[in-house]
């Protein structure tokens, strides 16, 4: 596919890049049933082809209509098209980038821009967000209706391993997972500590970026990413092997550190080192050693709903990584289906798009419960939270499960 540059974009290094994007697509249509809006709403605009023609238009014609906007906006990018396709498309990095020229090129109305300023400037904030929660969770009994349930329930976080191994990795605490799910993170420090690694938090370093970012606020996800670098760097330079995350969607954009802000002078080359440094906690944990992992018997016959985030499947390219882990500890699988899907929730889309996100839910649930698990388990804080909402089971961050089935 061709793209001839209206005269405005001649010189945008970012217009250039998207045209070049673009070029990758055949326009075969692999991708529409592997399309959750698509299959939602049969809209070939709701489709990763029709996007890309909507951005191919913006880029030829020089200017975007509210059409354009909307369809972009209903874009989970679960990137699950990215799996799919035979030419190798890299839809998620296009759909960033026609975002970004969105909020330039098509004023939302005001209600529209103060909702999503408030999101970025409250998710990526992990003190604030900490805060907002635990008064939310202090008065959700008399709060009503989806915005109570949409508040999680205050976890205990069990013991935290007071010994310092030789061996350390950094942990990206995040802020969305700070405040909501912090179990999650104790876990993995009590099962890494188990392996003789210790599990670092380094003050300074907080959201990812990904809230900003993929809400078309590019300047400010990448001032996210900055700090984060800065934080980090001098324990790296002291030793630490790896910066793991333990939600599958802000990994995602830390192994794109590196791209990001590859022209950057001042960072290139430490972002690369830090996506070259990142991996899931998954995959971290199936190149140790995991004898001395003393597995006790798990959960007698209840069976575990593995739940593989799009991020974990389709942009980590990791689908199969937790579904090992778990089947070596010893837990029964459930039978899932339409693992590919995404289950809605997709950071801020659950919020900014509530409906489709909902119907979306309701069909992976039930995709999920068919086979009567007793838990559901997740790798991502957002589809933990997001299924938790509505699943009659618990759901839970599959490290629980591992650290519970490990655990003295």
């Amino acid at each position: 596919m061709h793209v001839e540059l209206h005269s405005d974009f001649q010189d945008d290094a970012e217009a250039q890049q998207a045209a070049d994007l673009i070029s990758a697509c055949v326009h075969c249509g692999f991708c529409l049933p592997t399309c959750p809006t698509y299959l939602d709403t049969g809209d070939e605009r709701d489709s990763p082809r029709g996007r890309i023609y909507l951005v191919k238009q913006l880029l030829e014609e020089g200017q975007a209509t509210a059409i354009t906007q909307r369809h972009l906006d209903r874009c989970l990018t679960c990137r699950s098209c990215e799996t799919t396709c035979p030419s190798g498309m890299r839809y998620g990095a296009l759909a960033d980038i026609g975002r970004g020229m969105m909020e330039t090129q098509a004023q939302r109305p005001a209600p529209e821009r103060l909702l999503r300023t408030l999101l970025r400037k409250c998710l990526s904030r992990p003190t604030l967000f900490t805060g907002l929660v635990r008064i939310g969770q202090l008065f959700k009994p008399a709060i009503p209706g989806a915005l109570g349930r949409k508040i999680p329930p205050r976890q205990k976080t069990g013991p935290v391993p007071s010994q310092i191994h030789a061996r350390q990795v950094l942990i990206l605490e995040g802020c969305a997972q700070k405040a909501a799910t912090p179990a999650t993170n104790q876990a993995a420090a009590r099962v890494l500590d188990r392996l003789g690694i210790s599990l670092q938090a380094v003050p300074g370093a907080g959201c990812c970026g990904a809230v900003d970012y993929h809400l078309g606020a590019h300047a400010d996800g990448l001032k996210h990413m900055r700090r984060n670098i800065d934080a980090w760097w001098p324990a790296i330079e002291q030793g630490a092997e790896a910066v793991v995350s333990s939600a599958t969607g802000c990994g995602s954009l830390l192994a794109e550190y590196g791209e990001l802000l590859a022209g950057d002078p001042e960072y290139a080359e430490r972002a690369a080192k830090i996506s070259s440094l990142h991996t899931d906690l998954a995959a971290f944990l199936l190149q140790q050693d995991l004898s001395p992992l003393q597995t006790r018997a798990v959960r007698g016959k209840d069976k575990i709903a593995l739940h593989i985030p799009c991020s974990q499947q389709h942009a980590l390219q990791q689908p199969d990584t937790t579904r090992e882990i778990l089947r070596r500890a010893g837990f029964t699988l459930a039978c899932t289906r339409d693992d590919h899907l995404c289950c809605g929730s997709a950071g801020t889309y659950s919020i900014l798009q509530a409906d489709t996100s909902e119907r979306l839910r309701a069909q992976k649930i039930d995709a999920l419960t068919g086979d009567s698990p007793a838990v559901i388990a997740t790798a991502n804080v957002g589809c933990q939270l997001h299924l938790g909402e509505a699943a009659e089971v618990p759901v839970k961050h599959w490290i629980e499960l591992l650290d519970e089935a490990t655990g003295p």
